[in-house]
């Protein structure tokens, strides 16, 4: 059912729904649009409304290639909505969902993509703060890039701060989602361009992984690895890439790379990743282990981690084609992330190959342990055999006949 979104926009139909508000399909004075319709009650925040107001003009000066342009801010009675070029093409979780994982030459090259689009938004003052898949772009009508990859755009700029307003959230709150979180937000840190720099490294990492290097199982274990976790490499990927990706991955945000920096490492590696197939590897998590965790999340089989690109954080939410996540939640308290990651360790392996803690690897190294065991006893035999023998030659009285193995008397 169509509706008017102030004078000038038309929403005829819902391309997505996510936490913080509908996608539509639009139309406007000079043709179709996307319109990000947020949800009632923060129509209503005033607070809300004030900043929505303020960002107008950061957000209307974003003009790149790699970025969805935000054309115009509504605020209209009950209305709040931001209009944005229509992309013909889907988002990137939606190609993961589907394949999984991508081959490296063409995730690589979204990424760079995506890279060169922070460059033009940190230049202009303004931070992403929530970098995931769900916000990035595939233009199917472009031009195609190296690997075949589709023009990347990122889209959704401001929506984060937008709703992460001092009297929504507090001291005691992030905004944000959990995967993709940069340690220096877990510990309630102001957010600066590092932040995407650090999700969007974590992208990388779920393209050709499958799956998050810190993701897994409850949002509050995810934001303790963050902190606590270093990440571990991916076995096939050049050595000069996995070491770009831990610069950006780096606890300390002044260690990370520039956007700029970024986008143009990466393209240095391209040539070197022409033709190499998506990694083979097993998801750390995939098995259900023993011990439950700490926290369980509702729903959620007792002590099973279940494999997601993202970890909702509304409880019940169910996945959308938008599956933002743009709801606060609790900073962790400094004794809960200086209590380690204990049980939480997510160790990527050769594909096949058993996880650590797993009741495959507990097995196998049960029966090595049995093996083990078997080896040191006949060394013991032996030993106790040799030093008998030694001592029986000289001693001229045999040794008394025991058991049934006795012989008769002649």
């Amino acid at each position: 059912m169509a509706r008017k979104i102030g004078s000038r926009y038309t929403a005829n139909q819902i391309l997505g729904r996510g936490s913080a508000g509908t996608v539509w399909l639009g139309e406007g004075p000079d043709g179709p649009v996307a319109i990000k319709l947020l949800r009632e009650d923060l129509a209503s925040d005033q607070e809300l409304v004030g900043r929505f107001v303020q960002e107008r003009t950061a957000l209307l000066g974003l003009d790149h290639p790699n970025v969805v342009s935000v054309r115009d801010l509504v605020v209209d009675g009950n209305d709040l909505a931001l209009v944005m070029d229509l992309v013909r093409g889907t988002d990137l979780r939606t190609r993961l969902d589907r394949e999984r994982r991508l081959a490296p030459e063409a995730a690589v090259a979204i990424v760079a993509d995506v890279a060169d689009g922070l460059a033009a938004a940190h230049a202009a003052g303004v931070v992403h703060r929530d970098v995931k898949p769900e916000n990035i772009l595939l233009d199917m009508q472009g031009p195609l890039g190296p690997g075949g990859s589709h023009p990347a755009l990122l889209t959704d700029f401001g929506v984060a701060k937008l709703i992460d307003s001092p009297r929504r959230t507090r001291a005691t709150k992030i905004i944000g989602t959990p995967d993709y979180l940069a340690p220096e937000i877990v510990e309630g840190l102001p957010p600066r361009a590092a932040v995407d720099i650090y999700a969007l490294a974590t992208v990388l990492y779920e393209l050709l992984a499958g799956f998050t290097p810190f993701g897994g199982g409850h949002p509050g274990a995810v934001l303790r690895r963050h902190v606590t976790e270093t990440v571990v490499p991916l076995p096939g990927i050049p050595d000069e890439l996995w070491q770009l990706m831990v610069q950006c991955l780096a606890k300390a945000p002044a260690s990370r790379l520039r956007a700029s920096e970024l986008a143009a490492r990466l393209r240095e590696q391209l040539p070197l990743l022409a033709g190499l197939p998506p990694l083979e590897v097993d998801e750390p998590d995939a098995e259900p282990t023993e011990e439950p965790s700490e926290a369980a999340v509702p729903g959620e089989p007792t002590g099973a981690r279940v494999r997601r690109g993202a970890v909702p954080l509304v409880p019940g939410a169910k996945p959308d084609s938008n599956r933002d996540t743009h709801t606060s939640m609790r900073v962790p308290a400094p004794d809960e992330l200086a209590g380690g990651a204990r049980g939480t360790a997510r160790v990527p392996r050769a594909a096949g190959a058993p996880r650590p803690g797993s009741a495959r690897h507990r097995s196998s190294a049960h029966r090595r342990r049995i093996a083990l065991g078997a080896v040191v006893v006949a060394l013991v035999a032996a030993v106790g055999v040799g030093t008998w023998l030694a001592t029986s030659g000289d001693d001229d009285t045999p040794p008394p006949a025991t058991g049934s193995s006795a012989s008769a008397a002649p």
